[in-house]
């Protein structure tokens, strides 16, 4: 009779942890009539789905999103110009395979950052490597670490990554250091990586935000090359929620009033 701490043992030299809870796929194999076959099939299966959740659990958690958005609850009736059935086609990470990139441009408040960070989750799901980055954040980084003298350890762990997203590339004004420096990066993934990159200015404006206008259109061939465009433009999903629950809390304000005078 083989002790069962024998093969826990086992397991746990050969990383390989599912098997040792093998008694709950012994009492299936006995209730279904399983061979030796379907026993061990089982096994492993469950040891790869325990390994594919570690990994999809390591790939969040090393993606760094600032938010928990999924495109499952995203409104796309909203956005006349975005094609739900297109957006998940995307989901499905091909674009990454193709190295090809994916830009959402359009005004505050239309679910741009909710797209990339759910598109980024999806693909985590997939098993691609995914870094989340705030433009603004990662020019920060990246001046202080050319300062530290450790930008060619930050630059590697970028190009490390399947998917690199850069949301709210908006509004900022960069140094000519630091535009060189996003430059760089950006330069590096051409045909190389995919990037994600939501904005609220249009290509033409892009000037506003890099100081060297060559290299402001060379930034913008590259990106926009073999590129999936994204016209976000629309309403504001946050003002229309803001002015949503400023009208329901006026309203039970209104009805405690109303509730106060019935009482008199």
């Amino acid at each position: 009779m083989i002790d069962s701490t024998v093969i826990s043992l086992y397991a746990k030299q050969l990383k390989l942890p599912t098997l040792s809870l093998y008694p709950d796929v012994v009492r299936q194999a006995e209730e279904f009539g399983w061979g030796y076959e379907d026993f061990l099939c089982e096994l492993l299966r469950r040891e790869l789905k325990q390994r594919e959740d570690k990994q999809r659990q390591r790939l969040l958690k090393q993606a760094h999103f600032t938010l928990d958005k999924s495109l499952d609850i995203f409104d796309f009736e909203r956005l006349a110009n975005v094609d739900a059935a297109y957006v998940w086609q995307l989901a499905n990470g091909e674009f990454v395979e193709r190295k090809e990139n994916i830009i959402l441009v359009g005004n505050p408040g239309t679910g741009k950052t909710h797209i990339a960070i759910g598109l980024g989750r999806r693909l985590c799901g997939l098993g691609y490597r995914v870094s989340y980055y705030n433009a603004a954040a990662l020019v920060t980084q990246l001046s202080e670490a050319q300062q530290d003298r450790q930008l060619c350890k930050i630059t590697r762990s970028l190009n490390r990554s399947d998917l690199l997203i850069l949301d709210e590339l908006s509004y900022l004004s960069f140094t000519r250091s630091q535009s060189e420096l996003l430059f760089h990066v950006l330069s590096e993934r051409n045909e190389r990586g995919s990037v994600i990159i939501t904005t609220n200015l249009e290509f033409s404006k892009w000037g506003e935000l890099f100081p060297d206008s060559m290299m402001t259109a060379a930034l913008v061939d590259r990106l926009t090359h073999n590129a999936h465009i994204l016209d976000m433009k629309g309403p504001s999903y946050r003002l229309e929620d803001r002015l949503k629950k400023q009208c329901s809390s006026k309203k039970n304000l209104v009805d405690q009033a109303k509730g106060k005078d019935d009482n008199n």
